[in-house]
C-alpha cells in the first residue's frame, strides 16, 4: 500500500482493491480524448480510488489497435478494469451477425468487461438476458448489463422529448435486472436518464426502489454530475457504487473520503468499520 500524505488526516476507511463496494467506474474517452499521458497521470494520482475505466460511445473504434491495448495496460498496471462501454447497441443495429465477433474482439484486446445496454432499441429481455448468459459462458470477460427506466436513454437527450417517449415500469427494470444476475452477471449499471439526468424532476423514488429490489451492491449507479453523486452518498453512503466522468473523480473520492464536501455532507460522511 502506498502512504498517502498527511497520513494523519482523518479519512473513511476504504476497502483495497479489488472491492466489492465502493466501486468507482470512471469515463475514459468521449468527452475528453484521453491519451496515455493523461491516463497515467490520473492514476499515478488517484488510481488507488478508480476500479472501472470505461471506453464511451464506441471511441475504441477510432483509434488505433496500439493506441486502445496501451490504455488497457496501464489500467491494468494499477489494478483498473477495462469496460466496453455499451456500444453493443451499435453493433446490434449495424452489425447484428457480428455480435459475437464483437465479444472475441473485446476478450482478445484486453478488455475485462462488456457493457451490454440497450436504452435505445426496442429489443426483448430474452434477447438481452441471452447475450449475459453466452458472454458468462463463452468469453473470458465478464458482463455488465445496463438497466434503464426511460426508452432512448444514453443519448443526452433533452427531457421534453424523451417525457413524450414516457418511462418505462420500474418494475420492468427490476424483473430484467434479477434475470441477468441469475444468468451470470455480478453488476448492474443504473442508467442515470428517466431518473437523476435528462428530467424535469428526480425520480429518487425509483432508485430506492431498484436498490432495495436488487441489492446496492449489485448496482453500479450512472451520477454524471456532483449534485447527482452527493446525493447517492447521502442516502445509500459512502460506499455506494457510481459511475462519474474522469474529470470528477478527485471530488467523488474527497466526498466519499471525508475529506471535503458540500454544505449538506461537511464533517458527516462517515463509515465503520466493525467486524467487517
Amino acid at each position: 500500500m502506498v502512504e498517502r500524505a498527511f497520513e494523519f488526516l482523518h479519512h473513511n476507511e476504504r476497502a483495497e482493491k479489488p472491492r466489492d463496494r465502493g466501486i468507482t467506474e470512471m469515463r475514459g474517452p468521449y468527452y475528453d480524448p484521453m491519451g496515455p499521458r493523461e491516463l497515467r497521470d490520473i492514476l499515478e494520482t488517484m488510481g488507488r480510488y478508480v476500479d472501472i475505466y470505461k471506453f464511451s460511445g464506441g471511441s475504441f473504434a477510432l483509434m488505433p489497435e496500439d493506441a486502445v491495448t496501451e490504455l488497457i495496460e496501464i489500467c491494468h498496471e494499477f489494478d483498473v478494469k477495462v469496460s466496453t462501454g455499451g456500444y453493443v447497441e451499435n453493433v446490434l443495429i449495424r452489425n447484428n451477425d457480428d455480435v459475437e465477433r464483437y465479444f472475441e474482439e473485446a476478450a482478445r484486446l484486453g478488455f475485462d468487461i462488456v457493457e451490454l445496454s440497450s436504452g435505445f432499441l426496442a429489443i426483448s429481455t430474452d434477447d438481452m438476458v441471452r447475450m449475459t448468459e453466452l458472454v458468462a459462458e463463452e468469453y473470458d470477460i465478464a458482463p455488465k448489463p445496463e438497466i434503464n427506466v426511460q426508452f432512448g436513454a444514453g443519448g443526452a437527450t433533452d427531457p421534453s422529448i424523451l417525457e413524450e417517449q414516457g418511462q418505462q415500469d420500474p418494475e420492468q427494470a427490476i424483473e430484467e435486472g434479477q434475470r441477468h444476475l441469475e444468468a451470470g452477471a455480478e453488476l448492474l449499471m443504473v442508467e442515470a436518464e428517466g431518473i437523476t439526468e435528462e428530467v424535469t424532476e428526480w425520480r429518487t423514488d425509483v432508485a430506492y426502489q431498484i436498490a432495495n429490489a436488487l441489492g446496492i451492491e449489485n448496482l453500479v449507479f450512472e451520477a454524471p454530475g456532483p449534485e447527482m453523486f452527493e446525493w447517492y452518498i447521502k442516502n445509500f453512503g459512502p460506499e455506494v457504487n457510481l459511475f462519474v466522468d474522469n474529470s470528477q473523480i478527485v471530488e467523488l473520492e474527497c466526498m466519499r473520503s471525508g475529506l471535503w464536501g458540500k454544505a449538506t455532507t461537511w464533517g458527516r460522511t462517515v463509515t465503520w468499520k466493525g467486524d467487517r
